[in-house]
Order: structure tokens, then C-alpha cells, then sequence
């Protein structure tokens, strides 16, 4: 496949993506998962000697890592950063809640096209990148916000997410309960592709479990939706749903309660120096020319 042919954009319905964010970002509290998730990727920053002066914190609100990153860097200069003027301004009005002022007081807030080029140290998101059509093109924007040597922490839902409920609707033959997630590999790839250096790819599988069906589908609206491109089209009715509940129920473990696996990938990678540009022909004078023949002849 040629430059030109390559793409990076996942087989989603973006506009419904854009819509379920924007619910997301309505909610009184960022998802429960994203704030787990947060807490373990916090436990990685001890391994990074940088202590950096400048952090971006990514999707901050749905991200729910600000108060680690505070605990983690308290002499940081620390940005929330969200990716619209909508989502900015919610963001903001979050601020002002009891929950998030007590450790956030005048957070700054900004726009992704607000920030400027190489203006932090580190750059952290978390739980983001799925909601993101093009992975790639956000890493690109992640290099530009960073300065050279900065480093990225992210985190991600991996392929392996919601497999029981995959099974599950194939089985019945209905079309994907979710889009596809990106596997890591490939995350890694879009790091070095986009002008990353040294990433590191890592996942792991946590098991969450619910008391019954209906417990279980409000979590995960409460994560987001179904993006798939192929989803079912129109609105499922009554009856379909309570197949639905009937099957997941069915999934339910000796302690009565109903399992599913989420994937969580995690990825760090650096901003290397800009590479010189290389001319196409580079001129050599006859006398070096001469001189490396005979370092060659001699063995140097």
C-alpha cells in the first residue's frame, strides 16, 4: 500500500461517536472504569525519572486522572485539555462541582487547537484514544503539543473488550454490539508512524462483573455506545431487548453474577529530536573521496 493509500481511520460511524461523547461529557462524574483505569496507569509514573514542569492532561474530564497527576507532579503546571469549544466549556462548569473543585480549583482549560506547539513536558491520556476516529491523527497532535523529550502516557480499550458480548450477538446473528477496537500492535506502529519514539505497548484483561442484565447494559451505556458502522439500524424493540436480558442472564456465574472482560492498553512513547533532512544527491569532494578509498584499502 503506497503513502498515499494508507489510512488510520477506524470503520466507525464518527457522527454517532461525537454524539456519545458529548452525553458522556454531560454526566455529573466520568465513568467508574476510567477513573480504575487511571489509577493503575498512575502506578507506572514512578518508572519516569523526568519530573516534568508542563502536563497536558488530555480529555481530562472523561480521563479522570487529574487528581493522580497532581499527587504525582504537585509543582506541575497542569492544562486540562479537551478537544472542543462544547466539550472545553463543560469542562469548565465541571470545575465548579464539589466533587472535582476540592482538588481542581482553577484548573486551567483549553481547546486542543489552543494549545501551543511544544509547550509541555508530558502529555497524559487516559481512556480517550477509542473515542477517536483517526488514533493516528490525534498522536500527531500529541507530538505537536509536546516538547522534544516529552514523553506520552496513554491508555485505551483493547480488541479483547466486551468478547462474551460479541460472541453473544453473533450467536443470535444480530450485527456488532460495539465498533472495533485498536489492537496494540498496531497502536505502537501509529506511534513511530506519527514521529514517536521508543513506545511501549502493554495491556491488561480486567473482569468486571454485575449483579444482573439490566445493571450490566446501564454501565455500559454509561461508557459510552455502539458505534459500529454495521450496528442494527432504528430503534430495538421491547421484545428484543428482553432477549437481550434473558441471554446475559443466562451468562450468570455460581455466584449469581454476570462476567465480561475489558482489554486495557497502555502505551508510552518519547519525542525524539527533529532528523536532519537528507538532500536526494549529496556531493562529495574528490579529495575526501581519495581519502576514504585509501582507509578502505588499509582497513580503517
Amino acid at each position: 500500500m503506497s503513502e498515499s493509500e494508507r489510512s488510520t481511520r477506524r470503520p466507525l460511524d464518527a457522527a454517532a461517536l461525537a454524539r456519545q461523547q458529548r452525553r458522556l461529557q454531560r454526566a455529573p462524574q466520568p465513568p467508574w472504569l476510567h477513573g480504575e483505569v487511571a489509577r493503575r496507569m498512575a502506578l507506572r509514573l514512578p518508572m519516569i525519572k523526568l519530573q516534568p514542569a508542563t502536563v497536558l492532561d488530555w480529555g481530562s474530564f472523561l480521563g479522570a486522572g487529574r487528581a493522580a497527576l497532581q499527587q504525582a507532579y504537585p509543582r506541575a503546571h497542569l492544562t486540562a485539555v479537551e478537544p472542543d469549544v462544547e466539550r472545553r466549556d463543560a469542562t469548565r462548569r465541571a470545575i465548579e462541582r464539589p466533587w472535582w473543585s476540592r482538588w481542581s480549583a482553577a484548573a486551567p482549560v483549553l481547546t486542543e487547537t489552543e494549545v501551543e506547539a511544544a509547550s509541555a513536558q508530558m502529555l497524559w491520556s487516559n481512556m480517550g484514544l477509542h473515542g477517536a476516529p483517526d488514533p493516528e491523527a490525534v498522536m500527531s497532535r500529541w507530538l505537536r503539543a509536546l516538547a522534544v523529550d516529552g514523553f506520552l502516557m496513554f491508555s485505551t480499550l483493547g480488541p479483547g473488550t466486551l468478547a462474551g458480548l460479541r460472541e453473544l450477538y453473533r450467536a443470535q446473528g444480530w450485527p456488532a454490539p460495539a465498533a472495533p477496537f485498536v489492537d496494540m500492535h498496531d497502536l505502537g506502529d501509529m506511534l513511530v508512524h506519527a514521529g514517536f519514539a521508543d513506545p511501549v505497548m502493554d495491556q491488561e484483561r480486567l473482569t468486571l462483573t454485575w449483579p444482573d442484565a439490566a445493571a450490566l447494559l446501564a454501565e455500559l451505556r454509561g461508557l459510552g455506545g455502539n458505534a459500529a458502522l454495521d450496528r442494527a439500524a432504528g430503534l430495538r424493540t421491547p421484545r428484543w431487548r428482553a432477549r437481550l436480558l434473558a441471554l446475559l442472564g443466562a451468562r450468570t456465574d455460581a455466584a449469581g453474577r454476570i462476567a465480561l472482560e475489558f482489554e486495557l492498553v497502555y502505551g508510552h512513547a518519547v519525542k525524539p529530536p527533529p532528523r536532519p533532512r537528507l538532500a536526494a544527491e549529496t556531493a562529495v569532494p574528490l579529495d575526501q573521496m581519495r581519502a576514504l578509498v585509501r582507509r578502505g584499502r588499509h582497513g580503517v
